[in-house]
């Protein structure tokens, strides 16, 4: 990372600019999470809707849609216009409401906000420390990404093993991944805008950068609920 970013002779222009940028992350990043808690909540208040998604095999589609989404945008973002990619990241929200609406099947509504709570308080205090540390995080990326990659795939090995066991310590591990992936996104969101600062090319980062604390957010939300959620009776 461009150790630039850290200078202290920021002038008032970059710094009102770089809070906009920031800001629109953030915002970006709250209206997904708004739209996926709606469908998820319309979808689990719907006992038809419900059986018909995870009571067949659809719940298959439901559960890998949204990462064919993540894989969409990663990967042809460049190609497509500001508004055509906003609208992608809000459809991959909508589409991992689908997703997430099996939680309300599983767990107690006040146990899903307790752990919502937590994981958001969680998050704003590692993304503000990623955001204000003079650190540079990046050298943690090669770990983070390591880890990433072995929570996935341990997930999906989990799927055919159903083993409770595996599911704890892959909660475990995947907290301290998603938490130092948290703080990682928000300095490198913060670096993105002092390379490519008033382009539109750092409208798409920015776009890309919600995306990205959408799904730390997310994943770390999952994770506390498996760990600390309490079941339906």
């Amino acid at each position: 990372m461009d150790r630039v970013l850290f200078a202290p002779a920021a002038r008032p222009n970059f710094d009102a600019g770089l809070r906009r940028h920031m800001v629109g992350v953030y915002r970006t990043m709250a209206i997904g999470l708004i739209v996926t808690a709606a469908v998820a909540a319309a979808i689990a208040a719907s006992p038809v809707a419900t059986a018909l998604i995870f009571g067949t095999p659809l719940k298959w589609v439901a559960m890998f849609a949204p990462l064919a989404f993540v894989f969409f945008l990663s990967f042809r973002i460049d190609r497509m216009t500001l508004g055509a990619a906003r609208a992608a990241f809000y459809g991959f929200a909508a589409v991992m409401g689908v997703s997430l609406a099996s939680i309300f099947l599983v767990f107690t509504g006040a146990s899903i906000a307790q752990m919502f709570l937590v994981a958001a308080i969680m998050f704003a205090g590692v993304s503000l420390w990623g955001y204000t540390t003079k650190r540079d995080l990046s050298r943690w990326s090669s770990f983070l990404m390591m880890g990433l990659i072995g929570v996935v795939a341990a997930s999906l090995v989990n799927l055919l093993l159903a083993s409770s066991a595996l599911q704890t310590a892959i909660s475990l591990v995947g907290v301290a991944v998603f938490t130092g992936l948290a703080a990682w996104d928000t300095q490198r969101a913060k670096s993105e805008y002092l390379a490519y600062g008033g382009t539109e090319r750092a409208e798409k980062l920015a776009l890309m950068s919600a995306l990205g604390l959408y799904l730390n957010l997310v994943n770390l939300f999952q994770l506390l609920l498996n760990l600390g959620g309490q079941r339906q009776q």
